[in-house]
C-alpha cells in the first residue's frame, strides 16, 4: 500500500511540469530556434554584408579676439607656455588648447584674448 502511494505520488510529481508546459488554447507555441552553420572561409552575399555607422562630421569653429568662448573647462590648459612658444597669461587669464589653436582665455569672462597656432 505504500509503495503504491509513493509511486502515485512520484508520478503526479513529473506530470505536474509536463502539464505546465503544454501550450493553452490561444496562447503561441514556443518558438524553437535552429543554429545555422556558418563557413567563415566563404564570402558572404553582398546583400548580407552590413553597413558601416555613419561617418560623423566634425565642424572646427574658427575662433577670433573678443567672441565668448563658454566652454573653455572642457578643453585642456596649457601650463607650460613659454615651451609652446606663448606670452605669459596676464592676471584673470589661460592659454587653452582648442583644436590646433591656443586661446587665451579670460577666466571670469569667457572672452577671448588672444589666438596663436599650434605648431
Amino acid at each position: 500500500m505504500k509503495k503504491a502511494f509513493i509511486t502515485s505520488i512520484a508520478a503526479l510529481l513529473m506530470a505536474v511540469p509536463l502539464a505546465q508546459a503544454q501550450t493553452i488554447k490561444g496562447q503561441k507555441k514556443p518558438q524553437v530556434h535552429s543554429q545555422t552553420q556558418v563557413d567563415y572561409k566563404k564570402p558572404k552575399a553582398h546583400s548580407q554584408i552590413t553597413k558601416s555607422a555613419p561617418h560623423k562630421v566634425v565642424t572646427k569653429k574658427h575662433w577670433s579676439k573678443g567672441q565668448r568662448m563658454n566652454d573653455w573647462k572642457r578643453h585642456s590648459a596649457v601650463s607650460d607656455y613659454k615651451r609652446h612658444g606663448l606670452r605669459k597669461p596676464g592676471h584673470g587669464q589661460r592659454w587653452v588648447k582648442v583644436d590646433n589653436q591656443y586661446v587665451l582665455i579670460s577666466i571670469v569672462s569667457g572672452l577671448i584674448a588672444g589666438i596663436a597656432a599650434a605648431h
